[in-house]
């Protein structure tokens, strides 16, 4: 490395960005289950066992208020037709609510299977990194004390934007694995409302927007392969332009790519949700 003080810094960055880019890709490819070692998954778990008996006592509770007001009268319900239809709601709602956590799994798994599939067609196997440019470095060691101020003020703003766009970036990740983690754990108490007709939209409701946290990772893959590619093609820097120019026009570029990323990450719930009309 060399021995400047901007280009340690810029380089620092640098590589503090391409590792938090590195550890997104690996999240965004990785189960709940696999998760900080499955511990968080195993809380999850228990909480989600806990509340079944809930689940089914609300089971009961939106299946006989659904009988009451779909049915007009006692009568009605004694007609087998009607009875064989209630007994068959009954039955599937209970399976819903007993094997849940199986069928989200599958649903994610599902989405997993895309996210795969989306990086087999990209050729990728990892995420791209952002580089300092050897013609920059030597600007740059170039320059002397009094000329490097000015670049240190430029490097110093960039530095901060670099930070901040990191920080959002890694923080929306792990909230979608929080999403994953209650959408989980409370998952018996909403999907009893398949129950009864008049809530069964309440259940139609949490599965699409599970499907929709668990699509947001595809968004997010995508949004990283199209950064990835910006960032093969690194920004070139004019050597006629003063060496302040140089610096400030290259982090600005850079920092142009790192905020489409953060952005479409930072939108790929409401991008989801746009998709499948919800």
């Amino acid at each position: 490395m060399s021995d400047n003080w901007v280009v340690q810094m810029l380089t620092n960055i640098l590589n503090t960005w391409n590792s938090k880019l590195a550890e997104i890709w690996t999240l965004v490819t990785m189960s709940p289950q696999e998760f900080k070692g499955g511990a968080v998954w195993g809380v999850i778990v228990n909480i989600h066992n806990a509340l079944m008996a809930i689940g089914i006592g609300l089971l009961v509770l939106f299946f006989v208020v659904g009988v009451m007001k779909t049915c007009v009268n006692f009568a009605e319900v004694k007609r087998p037709e009607i009875a064989v239809k209630l007994f068959i709601r009954f039955i599937l709602a209970k399976a819903v609510v007993t094997y849940g956590m199986e069928l989200m799994l599958s649903l994610l798994s599902i989405i997993q299977g895309i996210i795969s599939t989306i990086l087999r067609s990209a050729g990728m196997g990892e995420a791209g990194t952002v580089t300092l440019p050897e013609e920059l470095v030597k600007t740059i060691e170039k320059c002397g004390f009094f000329e490097s101020i000015p670049l240190w003020i430029v490097s110093l703003i960039g530095v901060l934007f670099v930070w901040i766009l990191s920080l959002l970036l890694i923080l929306t990740v792990y909230g979608r694995f929080f999403k994953l983690y209650m959408y989980t754990a409370i998952a018996p108490i909403p999907l009893a409302s398949f129950a009864g007709e008049p809530t069964q939209n309440l259940g139609k409701n949490f599965l699409k927007s599970y499907a929709g946290v668990c699509l947001q990772g595809a968004v997010i893959v995508l949004a990283c392969i199209i950064y990835s590619v910006f960032a093969a093609s690194p920004p070139q820097v004019t050597p006629e332009m003063a060496p302040v120019t140089q610096v400030w026009t290259y982090i600005g570029e850079i920092l142009f790519n790192m905020l489409i990323l953060v952005g479409t990450v930072r939108m790929a719930d409401r991008l989801v949700k746009e998709m499948m009309g919800v």
